[in-house]
């Protein structure tokens, strides 16, 4: 995959498609550009052209020492997709990914045509606070994949894990695989951990999409509808599945994000 030098650091990317149009997705906490498998066959099918890419601190991008901010990670989006010479795109983040595309469209909303925010956050609360804290506790002593397995419980639905047995031990199998570093991992869960856009969602002015999976327990839905509701003018969806929706359940999530995005084109 091709790299490019932004933002003091080296970015591995993937830009797919042929279409007029371009979408570039952002990944969550510890997920590479591949995250997005579910996605990018149907979004380049519907004639967009994609741009995925590994964030800071994971895959073959740059893993500078930290910690990390949501913001940090925006300027870097912004640094690569300046050197792509992309503009007027559409914005889609999931999870970390979302918190990161808030900060995109906060400091620089005129690039954007859509924004939609996938399964996240304005804040971590209470709740979701304690939860990362404990990754960052476990993580020193039992390793990071151990840590990411752990998330599975989390991310996906009962029914998951009571019919889909074969995906399952997939998933779990490449969570155990994970050879992403501590440091990098903690790296960028601190900047989960200290995301606050709270008081500044009224400079989102993008054509917005706030969409959850429905039995979300890890970024619980409220919290999600949280965000709509702070975000003047949007549109607010749930779809099946929990926390890992666009992989649980991707042609719902997929159909609902490209109706949106079409009508914004």
């Amino acid at each position: 995959m091709p790299r490019a030098m932004v933002n003091g650091i080296e970015i591995e990317y993937v830009l797919e498609g042929d279409g007029p149009e371009t979408v570039v997705m952002v990944n969550g906490l510890a997920d590479e550009a591949e995250s997005w498998g579910y996605q990018v066959p149907d979004f380049t099918a519907a004639g967009y052209r994609v741009l995925t890419f590994d964030n800071r601190g994971v895959g073959k991008s740059s893993k500078p020492a930290g910690p990390y901010t949501t913001k940090l990670l925006a300027q870097d989006t912004k640094a690569l997709v300046d050197e792509l010479g992309l503009t007027d795109f559409h914005l889609m983040g999931t999870s970390m990914g979302g918190m990161i595309a808030q900060e995109y469209a906060i400091a620089y909303g005129d690039d954007l045509k859509s924004l939609t925010l996938s399964s996240t956050y304005a804040a971590p609360g209470p709740f979701c606070g304690r939860m990362f804290s404990k990754w960052a506790d476990m993580a020193p002593d039992l390793g990071v994949p151990f840590v990411m397995r752990d998330v599975t419980l989390w991310a996906f639905t009962l029914p998951f894990f009571e019919t889909r047995e074969a995906e399952l031990k997939e998933f779990e199998a490449a969570m155990a695989a994970m050879d992403q570093p501590l440091e990098a991992y903690l790296a960028q869960l601190s900047s989960i951990q200290t995301h606050d856009a709270t008081d500044r969602l009224d400079r989102i002015t993008s054509p917005t999409l706030v969409i959850a999976g429905e039995e979300d327990i890890l970024i619980p839905v409220a919290l999600s509808q949280r965000l709509h509701e702070g975000i003047t003018g949007s549109e607010w969806l749930t779809t099946p599945g929990g926390h890992a929706s666009i992989w649980e359940h991707p042609e719902p999530f997929n159909q609902a994000v490209l109706a949106f995005i079409e009508r914004h084109v």
